[in-house]
Parts: C-alpha cells; sequence; structure tokens
C-alpha cells in the first residue's frame, strides 16, 4: 500500500497549495472590487471564500479516505472521498445563489462605471486560476481523486467567472453611460456557470457512490493479467468499484475442473498477487475460481 500513500501525500500537497492560492485571491479580488467598484469582482472574491472552505472539506476527505480499514469498515474508508465531492458541490451552490440574487439586486439600483485598473487584476487573476486548474487536474488524474478533481473544476469556475467579469467591466468601460450594470450581468451568467460546474463534479461522484459501472479500461486490464497467470484458462465476471483513490475487484477465474480445491486455491492466490504487481491501483482482490470440465 506504500504506492497509495504516495498519492495521498501528493494530494493532500496539492490541496494545501489550493488553500493558501484561493485565500490569497479572495483578499486581493474583495480589496480590487471594492475600491475599483466592481461587483463582478466581489462575486468573484465570494466565490474565492467558499473555495477555501471547500478545500479544506476536500482536505479533511482526503485524510480520512485513506485510513485503513478496521473492524467496522473492512473495505476501508475510501467512500469518505465522493461524500466530499457532495459538500464542495453544495458550497458551490450556495455561492452561485449569493452571487445570482446580489447581482440581480445590483441589476437594478443605479451605480459608477469599475474602474480600469481592475481589468488588469482580473487579467492576472484568469491566468493564474487556469494554470491552476491544468495543475490540479493532472494531481488528480495522476492520484485517481474525485474530490481533488472537484478542487480542480473549482480553479477552473474561478476563471471563467473572473473572464466574465473582465467582459462586463469591459463593456462597461468601453460603451460608458447607460452600461454601468454589464459587470452585475456578467456576475449573473457566471453564477449559472458555476451551477453548470457544480453538476459536472456531482455526476462521477455520484456513480462512484452508486458503484456504478465505468471502469471499462481497468476491467480489460484486469483480464489480461489474470490470464497471464499460470492455471488460468479464462476470466468470467469481473466487478470493480472504487474506494477513493483505490480499487476493489471482484473476479471469475475459470480453471481446470479436474484440479483439487488445494490447487484452485493455489492459483486464486497467484492471480491476486500477480493482479497487485501489474496494477498498484488495486487495494485488494476476491478472486472466485469456476471449474471447466471441457
Amino acid at each position: 500500500m506504500e504506492h497509495v500513500k504516495i498519492k495521498s501525500q501528493q494530494a493532500i500537497r496539492t490541496i494545501y497549495i489550493s488553500i493558501f492560492s484561493n485565500t490569497f485571491l479572495a483578499l486581493v479580488k474583495g480589496i480590487a472590487g471594492v475600491l475599483g467598484n466592481s461587483y463582478a469582482l466581489i462575486a468573484d472574491a465570494i466565490e474565492s471564500t467558499t473555495d477555501i472552505f471547500s478545500s479544506f472539506l476536500v482536505l479533511f476527505g482526503l485524510k480520512y479516505s485513506t485510513k485503513p480499514a478496521d473492524e467496522n469498515h473492512p473495505y476501508g474508508h475510501g467512500k469518505a472521498e465522493p461524500l466530499i465531492t457532495f459538500a464542495v458541490v453544495g458550497f458551490l451552490l450556495i455561492s452561485a445563489t449569493i452571487i445570482f440574487i446580489e447581482s440581480i439586486h445590483n441589476i437594478q439600483k443605479p451605480h459608477s462605471t469599475p474602474h480600469p485598473f481592475t481589468l488588469y487584476v482580473l487579467g492576472a487573476i484568469i491566468l493564474f486560476k487556469e494554470i491552476s486548474y491544468r495543475y490540479v487536474l493532472k494531481k488528480s488524474k495522476e492520484t485517481n481523486s474525485s474530490s481533488l478533481k472537484a478542487d480542480a473544476w473549482h480553479h477552473r469556475s474561478d476563471a471563467v467567472t473572473s473572464l466574465m467579469a473582465f467582459i462586463g467591466i469591459s463593456i462597461a468601460l468601453y460603451f460608458g453611460k447607460g452600461f454601468e450594470t454589464a459587470d452585475d450581468w456578467a456576475a449573473l451568467l457566471a453564477s449559472l456557470f458555476i451551477v453548470y460546474n457544480a453538476f459536472l463534479i456531482f455526476r462521477p461522484a455520484l456513480g462512484e457512490i452508486m458503484d456504478e459501472h465505468l471502469h471499462d479500461d481497468l476491467i480489460a486490464d484486469i483480464r489480461k493479467s489474470a490470464a497471464s497467470v499460470k492455471g488460468v484458462i479464462d476470466t468470467e465476471k469481473c466487478f470493480v468499484r472504487k474506494m477513493g483513490m483505490v480499487y476493489i475487484v471482484d473476479l471469475h477465474v475459470i480453471v481446470n475442473g479436474k484440479l483439487s480445491v488445494v490447487e484452485g486455491h493455489e492459483i486464486a492466490h497467484s492471480v491476486k498477487s500477480q493482479l497487485l504487481r501489474d496494477l498498484p491501483d488495486l487495494s485488494d482482490i476476491l478472486v472466485h475460481i469456476e471449474p471447466d470440465f471441457v
């Protein structure tokens, strides 16, 4: 399980980076939004603030999900990770609701045009957030972490809301009087995009909780590895469930029906050992022996 431990540590380091970057950006956006008279930028700060809390949730989920199996949790604690992802989605929806309501409120009242310097702030934020998205998404694939993937999409949604704000403020500055609310409309559109992102994050996490069949490539690798073991004629059923960053497998292998129970038992152990060597993301494998009398 050393492989799993390394992946867990890598994921946790990535989340700490997200927490520090989101805290810094929330402060920058909030200050720039107030001084620059831009609600779109303030809305962006609100989202970054919720990102801080959701990142702490992801951190907790990663640490808890990698706890070893115990008497009450014989399959481990990996299901905590998609559960935490649901909480992250909740934070996204809360931030989207706040931004939506405040945008409607601000559109209905007159206010001044945002200051031009806010565009420079937003330009830097968009670039930084897109880089952060790509970095965290890469780490989520390397560690096989669904909650880390959710955190990556937080960065992408932040980049898009900042882009919306940039467009809105640009319109307000370029067209002048009568277009002061353009950045509020931008914030409104950004809130809808956040809701869409929340769905994209929620759907795979729900599949993970429900043990949905999503692992065709992994199953093909499992069958190939098992078939290479001496004494295995073929494989039959193969069920895979994701448990945090690892997978648990139920596999039926076909052997000569004339073999003794002891011989079949030894083949089952050989298959399990082979799979754990070839596929380090597997946590445990239950091998069932099927007899072939042909």
